[in-house]
C-alpha cells in the first residue's frame, strides 16, 4: 500500500480480527482501486473508482446493498440496487458537483464494452457516490472532467494511495485533513475463510468528538491548539464495503447496517448534516445478464455466522477512517484555505494515540 505509514504503525491495532494480507478492500480477490488527483491551487478534488471485479460488471453481476444511516448525501445508483439487489458497473466517488460527469463517463464507459445496451436490452445503472469538498476546493469550478473519470477508470490496481488522494483530495474529517482510508477483516468460519474489506471516503466530524481506541485523542488536541471556535459537521462519508462472503442481498444489508458501530468508536455521533451511506457488494456469485434456462442458485452463509461479518464490518470501519486521518497530509486549497494533517499535530504537540 505504497509505503504509507498507517494507524497500526502508531501501535493502534483496533479489534480482535485477523486482517488481509494488504489490510484493505482491494484483499477482496478481483476488486481494485483507482484514483486521479487533482491538486493545483483552487483545484483540491478528484475521482476514486472501485472495479468490483475484472470482468465485465454488466453481464456478470453481483449481489449488492445500500443503507443509509443519514440521508444527507447524494447517491446515484442505489434504487434500482436495493430494488434489484445487483451492482452491474464499477463504482465511482467524487465531489458533490462532479456527479453528472462521473456518470456521463460511466455510462460511455459501459456501453464501450456491451453494445446491446439501449438496443436489444435494457440501460445501466451507474453507481455514483459523493462527499462536498468545498471547503478546500473551488468546487463550482467544476474541475473533474471526463479525462480524469476515465483515468482512474484504467489505473485501478489492488495496490492504491489513501489519504489525500481521489475522490479524498479535498475532504476533511474531525476538522483535520481527511479523504480516502481503508481496512479489512478475515471471516473464519466452520466452512471457510472469508474477506470483508471497507473503503471510506472520509468528510466528517469535529475535533473533539475525535476517538482512537477509547482514547479522546481529539479533545486533547483541540485543546492543545487552544482553539475556541465553534465546530459544525457538515460533512459526509460514503463506506464501500466489498467481501467474498457468500450472501443474499438482506444478508449483506444486514452487514452494511453494523457499519455505524465503526463509525461511533471513531466518535461519530450521525450529525443532521452528515450523510453517511453505505454501499456493498459480494463476489461470490456473479449473476448473468442474460436469462438461463435453469434455475439460479445462490449459496449464502446461515444466519448464525453473520456475527461474525458483523463484527468485521465494525472494526474495518473504524479502522478504515483512522487510516483515512493518519495518512492525509496537510492541504492548503481555495482561497487559501488549509486544513491540518493528523500525523503532523500528533508529532507536534507530542500526543500518544496509546
Amino acid at each position: 500500500m505504497f509505503n504509507q505509514k498507517r494507524i497500526r504503525d502508531y501501535g493502534v491495532e483496533i479489534g480482535r480480527l485477523k486482517t488481509g494480507p494488504r489490510n484493505a478492500i482491494t484483499d477482496v480477490e478481483g476488486v481494485m482501486v483507482g484514483h486521479v488527483t487533482l491538486s493545483e491551487g483552487n483545484s483540491q478534488t478528484g475521482v476514486t473508482a472501485i472495479l468490483p471485479h475484472p470482468g465485465n460488471m454488466f453481464k456478470e453481476k453481483l449481489i449488492a446493498s445500500s443503507h443509509v444511516i443519514n440521508g444527507f448525501g447524494k447517491t446515484m445508483g442505489t434504487i434500482q440496487m436495493e430494488e434489484l439487489g445487483t451492482l452491474e458497473t464499477p463504482i465511482l466517488l467524487t465531489n458533490t458537483l462532479g456527479v453528472g460527469v462521473a456518470a456521463d463517463t460511466l455510462f460511455d464507459y459501459m456501453l464501450e464494452g456491451n453494445p446491446e445496451i439501449g438496443r436489444t436490452t435494457g440501460t445501466v445503472n451507474p453507481v455514483i457516490g459523493e462527499c462536498n469538498d468545498m471547503f478546500l476546493n473551488d468546487i463550482r469550478a467544476k474541475f473533474v472532467k471526463r479525462e480524469h473519470v476515465l483515468e482512474a477508470l484504467q489505473n485501478a490496481s489492488s495496490d492504491f494511495e489513501e489519504g489525500a488522494v481521489g475522490a479524498g483530495r479535498g475532504m476533511l474529517c474531525y476538522s483535520l485533513k481527511g479523504g480516502i482510508g481503508s481496512a479489512s477483516r478475515l471471516v473464519e468460519l466452520a466452512h471457510g475463510t472469508y474477506t470483508l474489506g471497507v473503503m471510506v471516503l472520509s468528510n466528517f466530524g469535529i475535533l473533539s468528538d475525535l476517538l482512537v481506541k477509547g482514547k479522546a485523542v481529539g479533545q486533547e488536541l483541540k485543546e492543545a491548539l487552544c482553539d475556541s471556535h465553534k465546530e459544525e459537521d457538515k460533512g459526509s462519508v460514503m463506506i464501500i464495503v466489498a467481501t467474498d462472503l457468500p450472501l443474499s442481498e438482506r444478508q449483506l444489508n444486514r452487514i452494511l447496517k453494523r457499519s455505524v458501530a465503526g463509525l461511533s468508536r471513531t466518535g461519530s455521533i450521525i450529525t443532521n448534516g452528515s450523510g453517511e451511506i453505505v454501499i456493498g457488494f459480494s463476489t461470490a456469485t456473479r449473476i448473468p445478464h442474460d436469462k438461463p434456462e435453469q434455475l439460479s442458485i445462490i449459496p449464502q452463509i446461515h444466519e448464525e455466522d453473520m456475527d461474525e461479518a458483523f463484527r468485521a464490518i465494525g472494526e474495518a470501519t473504524e479502522e478504515a477512517v483512522l487510516n483515512s486521518l493518519i495518512t492525509a497530509e496537510e492541504v492548503t486549497g481555495r482561497d487559501g484555505n488549509k486544513r491540518p494533517a493528523f500525523k503532523d499535530l500528533i508529532e507536534k504537540f507530542d500526543v500518544s494515540l496509546v
